[in-house]
């Protein structure tokens, strides 16, 4: 079984502006190349796990976001990067404009994105690493049986109460994370 570097798209790879849909407004977060690379070397796979509820609310649909990832996996591919999958969820439970509103196991705190890479990729979640910048990574995570949990700090975990980061590791910038990759 093979272990993986599950990484939240928007906060962890790019900078989150809210809803980025377009390359013009994808800034890359400093420190994800060398992350990754490292993370190649010590054997992860590397996986994209992101909610992308801007589909079910309207904001873009799934070709524009497709073609978004397109370009990304090619800007990792252009640093010697191979993304294995990219793995999102286009719903909302109560919010949006279409056929995406609805309950699903896919959009994070469930596991669902992380099960199905399990299941199709051999992947050993035990030993797997997940970076999220939400509280609703961390519980994904934790749910799929990830024990390395990583939190980079945001604006989304400033009131995060202490339970429910048992077990979780907070970090200020990427660069912090490379030394927790085993």
């Amino acid at each position: 079984m093979s272990k993986a570097l599950f990484l939240d798209r928007d906060g962890i790879i790019n900078i989150d502006h809210g809803y980025v849909h377009k390359k013009e407004d994808f800034d890359f977060v400093d420190g994800i190349f060398e992350l990754c690379l490292l993370a190649i070397n010590k054997g992860y796979q590397i996986f994209v796990i992101t909610n992308q509820a801007g589909i079910a609310r309207g904001y873009y649909d799934q070709a524009a976001f497709e073609r978004l990832t397109q370009w990304m996996i090619s800007v990792f591919a252009e640093q010697n990067i191979m993304i294995t999958k990219v793995y999102y969820c286009p719903h909302h439970p109560s919010k949006g404009v279409n056929e995406f509103v609805m309950k699903c196991e896919c959009r994070k705190p469930a596991p669902g994105m992380l099960l199905k890479a399990e299941k199709e990729f051999s992947i050993n979640l035990e030993h797997s690493v997940f970076i999220g910048d939400k509280i609703s990574d961390m519980q994904a995570a934790k749910n799929a049986g990830v024990e390395c949990r990583i939190l980079l700090n945001s604006r989304y975990t400033e009131e995060s109460a202490d339970e429910e980061l048992a077990g979780v590791c907070k970090i200020n910038t990427l660069k912090q994370a490379i030394s927790l990759l085993k």
